[in-house]
């Protein structure tokens, strides 16, 4: 493996951060994958308990006998640059790519009336099962990004009960304990913050445009904050009692990866601002499951220099290779 040391105009952790979303590096990675995208195919799957997902299937063409699928994050979806910058980097590596969107993200708002929530694990567990069910490999890999690095983590440790066969996990900066997250964006730099307000805020009115009487408008307006609007939704459209049950309800630190089984990779920067490198010493470490904690990188950054080079995809496709 070989380190990530960005350049020293590329150290500083909100320039990683907030480069990695730029439209520049969107362009870059959209051009960079565009044999994958034209390779691309949207399916619909049957996730089970009347659910269900969308995303993309790419077939290689070549023979290939090895799937990834690709989940994005927190208001991300399929084409986040980040997931087409991973999925073409692995595409042009031999590897057949499902990027998947969780529910409620894309242009999927109008396939379910429940309102999207970090707890449901179930739904993605059923989709990645599909996937399998649909396109058989040989060997099968999940990958993800924040919180889908979380969701992917969660649903290896679902794996064997649920009759996936999983090959090994990737999971990029992926959120280790909500609480702990929600406070760094609130503490934070106000960009943060503001940038995740707008964009539920969006998908919000799109989910009320689709289905007008699963959410009220008029009373989601009246929250400044994420932790308000958060606790407003558990309250109204989900089965926990307060906000701390819920956002306990899909962290992963404690004895969560205890029983984890499959080959799986962490990739969390030391300066990540979102995801405070503090609760990585709150994780079970089985076995299975390896931590690499490079000292920068910002947010599912790992930018080596000004043409948007992804060290993460690179260390991804590695770690897909070791397993």
């Amino acid at each position: 493996m070989e380190a990530f040391h960005p350049p020293a105009l590329l150290k500083n952790r909100h320039v990683q951060t907030i480069l990695s979303s730029t439209r520049l590096r969107r362009v870059l990675a959209f051009r960079r994958a565009q044999d994958m995208l034209n390779a691309s195919r949207s399916h619909i799957l049957d996730c089970g308990e009347n659910v269900r997902l969308q995303g993309y299937y790419a077939a290689a063409n070549r023979g290939g006998s090895r799937l990834c699928i690709l989940i994005h994050g927190w208001e991300g979806s399929a084409d986040s640059s980040y997931l087409v910058s991973a999925a073409g980097y692995l595409w042009n590596r031999g590897f057949d790519l499902f990027r998947l969107n969780l529910r409620d993200h894309g242009q999927t708002h109008h396939l379910n009336p429940g309102i999207f929530h970090s707890c449901r694990i179930n739904e993605v567990v059923g989709a990645v099962k599909r996937i399998q069910e649909v396109f058989p490999h040989e060997r099968l890999f999940l990958g993800g990004f924040s919180l889908g690095g979380n969701f992917a983590l969660r649903v290896a440790v679902r794996a064997p009960a649920a009759g996936i066969r999983l090959d090994g996990v990737v999971a990029v900066c992926p959120v280790l304990n909500p609480e702990s997250t929600l406070t760094a964006m609130e503490t934070g730099p106000a960009l943060y913050h503001a940038y995740f307000m707008k964009k539920w805020r969006n998908s919000l009115k799109i989910k009320h445009q689709a289905f007008p009487h699963s959410i009220d408008i008029k009373e989601v307006s009246r929250y400044k904050s994420i932790r308000a609007l958060t606790e407003y939704f558990v309250h109204q459209h989900t089965e926990f009692p307060n906000i701390t049950a819920y956002l306990n309800g899909y962290a992963i630190i404690g004895d969560i990866l205890k029983e984890l089984e499959i080959p799986s990779l962490i990739i969390s920067s030391l300066d990540d601002p979102v995801i405070p490198a503090e609760d990585l010493k709150k994780l079970a470490t089985p076995k299975p499951l390896r931590i690499e904690t490079p000292a920068n990188g910002g947010h599912c950054g790992f930018l080596e220099d000004f043409r948007f080079t992804s060290w993460a995809n690179r260390r991804m496709a590695e770690g897909f290779a070791e397993f």
